[in-house]
């Protein structure tokens, strides 16, 4: 029987004061991983020096362990405070270790202002909370600051921008450390949005923007259950019952991308999910996803993950108990 996977360790540092928003999300999303039986992370939240940290809301907070949890890490994610603050120094240097060491290091919200201390981010893509990017910039100027997108991910460094969009970011690692299959499955269990990843592995990544209406929503749905159909902008805008045009300025308007690019992203992440489920062939797997065919599926495929369909097979799979059950329903 081979050994099961060691669980991936992740230490959260607190800064005072700190959003207790920022602090929960990735014990929360982290600690809803399971693979097959076993926690798939060991989380811990520490501060400088185990200091008690007070949140902005005025808690005061008993952090157990210090920086030196830095040290058996594998990811390091600096939670923000969600409002101005200057970078305490032994976080800094304890994060520029951590990164010289090889670890992933993320950042949440004003988080970025450590890695940017630490000369982490110099010459490199990254995002803030949009009421802190003019800061970050003018203290910064070597950093590329993106303030139109939810997170970025450049090489072993992320950044998620405010509040919610750390929520994408952390299921942007669950689904990069375990598969699509695993993340989507923390997002339904959290009652939050499906990962939504884009670009390629190994430039900046950005997601989706967050949907902003709900009119398109019930065409969004059918597109959803008919993603093998060969659907173009006519069959979208004749369900949703208006003109190519409207529905291409409403869907904008609602997903931040046109409905070809969503429609091509959803079969993208449907490919994706059969890879990691299913042990279909790669020209089968291709039409149930909507791709086409085998060269589509991994032409897009290495665009976007930069693997192609076998290797990302070989590195995700998830078949176990519901492989029957997923191939029989696509077949």
């Amino acid at each position: 029987m081979p050994r099961k996977r060691p669980p991936h360790r992740v230490a959260i540092v607190a800064p005072n004061p700190v959003s207790m928003f920022n602090l929960a999300i990735p014990e929360m999303l982290f600690a809803k991983v399971e693979i097959d039986g076993a926690p798939g992370y060991e989380v811990t939240i520490c501060s400088s020096d185990a200091r008690p940290v007070v949140t902005t809301g005025g808690l005061h907070l008993q952090v157990g362990r210090g920086l030196d949890v830095l040290h058996t890490a594998d990811t390091v994610v600096i939670a923000g405070t969600g409002e101005r603050y200057e970078p305490d120094p032994a976080a800094v240097a304890a994060v520029r270790e951590a990164a010289a060491a090889g670890k992933r290091i993320a950042s949440l919200c004003s988080g970025a202002f450590v890695l940017a201390e630490a000369g982490l981010l110099d010459g490199r893509s990254a995002t803030t909370y949009h009421g802190m990017a003019d800061e970050l910039r003018d203290r910064y100027p070597t950093l590329d600051l993106r303030d139109d997108v939810l997170y970025i991910q450049d090489g072993q460094f992320l950044t998620a921008s405010g509040y919610a969009a750390g929520l994408d970011l952390c299921l942007h690692i669950i689904r990069t450390d375990y598969g699509a299959a695993v993340a989507n499955e923390v997002a339904r269990l959290a009652l939050v949005a499906p990962v939504r990843p884009g670009g390629q592995t190994q430039f900046t990544q950005t997601p989706l923007p967050p949907e902003r209406g709900t009119a398109c929503a019930d065409t969004r749905g059918w597109a959803m259950r008919d993603l093998d159909k060969p659907l173009t902008l006519t069959d979208l805008a004749r369900h949703a019952g208006v003109s190519v045009r409207t529905l291409t300025r409403r869907f904008h308007a609602e997903s931040g991308v046109s409905p070809l690019q969503w429609l091509l992203h959803q079969r993208i992440e449907r490919a994706k999910e059969l890879l990691e489920t299913t042990t279909l062939p790669m020209g089968q797997l291709a039409r149930a996803s909507g791709l086409g065919t085998a060269d589509s599926l991994r032409a897009h495929l290495i665009r976007r993950t930069g693997l192609t369909p076998s290797a990302y097979r070989t590195q995700f799979t998830r078949l176990g108990t519901e492989t029957s059950t997923l191939t029989s329903s696509v077949a």
